[in-house]
């Protein structure tokens, strides 16, 4: 319980490695390729899954909800300077959802934990309460729409691409953390055990 209660507290203390704030900003730059090169998966009839999700992902579960919450500002406001600027003005919502969404991927996956039920959790709780809820009522605000017409759509994309989405996100970080945990300072003091079990399972 006590582990749960400091979790903010240790992610921000991640902050003072200088192993955190390289990895942090690779994984940054590496989302803000890929969104601007277009890199995703298309699956029938019209609906892509892009790859941004795991390096936030990573982030979270690596470093915390604390690093994961101030990458999802650095992402989202770089992101739009780099290229999403072209269309339209700065929305601070989306900003927002990215902070929530690196809350919860940090809840979920630190420290370093993976097995298929935190996968399951992390990415169920990033569709619904993220992308379905707020980033559908954003684009009601932005678009014009109204947000029960919106909905439903959306929702159903984000169902289906769900287990796809899950299965990636379970896989990636897998491999991720048995690189991560292979280098050397990978597994600090007192968390060796841990990030063993976290890939075991």
């Amino acid at each position: 319980m006590s582990k749960n209660k400091n979790i903010f507290l240790r992610s921000l203390s991640e902050l003072k490695s200088v192993r955190c704030l390289a990895l942090t900003a690779l994984l940054i730059a590496v989302n803000l390729t890929l969104d601007l090169l277009g890199l995703s998966i298309k699956l029938p009839p019209n609906l892509r899954i892009g790859f941004g999700f795991l390096c936030n992902a990573a982030i979270g579960m690596l470093f915390g909800p604390a690093v994961g919450m101030l990458s999802g500002v650095c992402t989202d406001v770089l992101g739009y300077f780099a290229g999403n600027f072209t269309m339209g003005g700065y929305f601070p919502g989306y900003t927002l959802t990215a902070v929530v969404g690196g809350l919860l991927w940090g809840l979920w996956l630190y420290p370093r934990k993976i097995s298929l039920p935190r996968a399951i959790g992390a990415k169920v709780s990033v569709n619904v309460i993220c992308n379905i809820c707020m980033n559908t009522f954003w684009l009601s605000l932005t678009g014009g729409k109204a947000m029960m017409a919106l909905l439903p759509l959306r929702a159903v994309k984000n169902l289906v691409l769900l287990p796809v989405e899950i299965a990636l996100l379970y896989f990636v970080m897998k491999a991720f953390l048995r690189i991560y945990h292979s280098l050397p300072g990978g597994a600090p003091s007192g968390e060796g055990e841990t990030a063993k079990q976290g890939v075991s399972q």
